[in-house]
């Protein structure tokens, strides 16, 4: 069962929308594909040319309203330059060019100091218009976009520091790394306002096919943080799953090609992730039946993986956690089926539900 969004399903507008030719798309919207003759184009300005900035920035080689670039390192700013896009000496210089700009710094000091020169730079008659609730130059202010992964408050906190300059600032961080980025294939988790999400939207499709708005200023990088506690959590899991068979005389490369495709095919972690909440699930709740058979695989695999370790002498901490929190985390309650025991987390219960009660 699908739902919006979920399970590789184009998410809805408009939390949030899929990349792709952008005249194609906005007819399918109701927009008027003429928006993106150039006309309506503004220059943007991408600062920090790093791994995944350079590849990010250089997708944007071609932006109908021009592409201003900055680095500290004058070397990472040469290819840019030779492919067309103009090189800024300093973050004041992007920001008295630039309507939108890009920044992907190493960390919160780096993102404060760009933030905080982009808002010295704006002239001080947008910074009595803002103040005065009059439209910046333009009749918008300078977005800044914070693309790198920073601190849960850092943004929002930034937002209200320079609220009123002439700045609007969001935090835009983005999912895929260097191979998504060199693809134009990223996905971003914006927090911002709307009119700033409509703004950033074709730009960031240059080098992302998923924009999802999440919400206000700071919910973009509460989403990058929790994706990426499943992102690293993963690795561990992965570093003992090798373990495992190492101990059990596998070939750790032919495991390897067999987790890479079977996780293409079926989506990996993210493919469990269909309810809109984590607490209990409901009794008529039509995913129930779905994941309680998850739930009755899941934990006859992780108690088979577990024996095996006993046997091979290696210890398996995060499958023994896993165990113990599978139902719960699939927001069944107790063992989730009436009449069975409580599973007991210190030793692995091997004992299967019977699958016959799921259906009832």
């Amino acid at each position: 069962m699908k739902r919006d969004g979920e399970l590789g399903g184009a998410p809805a507008m408009p939390d949030g929308e899929p990349c792709g030719d952008p005249a194609k798309r906005d007819a399918e919207v109701g927009e008027d594909p003429s928006v993106h003759d150039g006309s309506q184009a503004e220059p943007v300005g991408f600062i920090g040319l790093g791994q995944i900035g350079a590849p990010m920035a250089a997708r944007l080689i071609g932006w109908p309203g021009g592409l201003i670039v900055h680095d500290a390192r004058p070397e990472a700013m040469a290819p840019l330059a030779d492919a067309g896009a103009r090189t800024a000496a300093s973050v004041a210089e992007v920001a008295a060019e630039a309507g939108i700009v890009s920044v992907m710094v190493r960390d919160d000091e780096q993102v404060r100091d760009v933030v905080r020169a982009v808002a010295n730079s704006i002239p001080a008659v947008s910074k009595r218009a803002m103040a005065n609730s009059i439209p910046a130059v333009g009749g918008r202010p300078v977005i800044v976009a914070v693309h790198a992964t920073i601190g849960p408050d850092t943004a929002a906190e930034l937002a209200a520091e320079v609220a009123g300059t002439g700045v609007e600032v969001i935090d835009a961080p983005v999912s895929g790394g260097f191979m998504g980025a060199q693809s134009g294939r990223l996905a971003v988790m914006f927090g911002g306002s709307r009119p700033a999400y409509e703004r950033c939207r074709e730009p960031f499709g240059r080098w992302a096919d998923l924009i999802m708005h999440m919400g206000p200023v700071g919910t973009g990088t509460r989403a990058k943080l929790a994706r990426n506690l499943l992102h690293f959590a993963a690795f561990t899991a992965a570093a003992e799953a090798q373990r495992l068979a190492e101990a059990a005389g596998i070939d750790l490369r032919k495991l390897a090609r067999v987790v890479r495709h079977s996780d293409a095919v079926t989506g990996g972690p993210g493919m469990i992730m269909l309810r809109p909440t984590t607490a209990p699930m409901d009794a008529s709740d039509p995913l129930r039946e779905i994941l309680q058979n998850v739930r009755t695989l899941g934990e006859k695999d992780l108690s088979l993986a577990l024996e095996l370790g006993a046997e091979l002498g290696v210890d398996l901490p995060m499958a023994r956690l896993a165990l113990s929190s599978f139902a719960a985390g699939l927001g069944l309650p107790g063992s989730g089926l009436p009449g069975t025991r409580e599973p007991d987390t210190k030793v692995p219960d091997t004992t299967l539900p019977d699958t016959k009660e799921s259906a009832r």
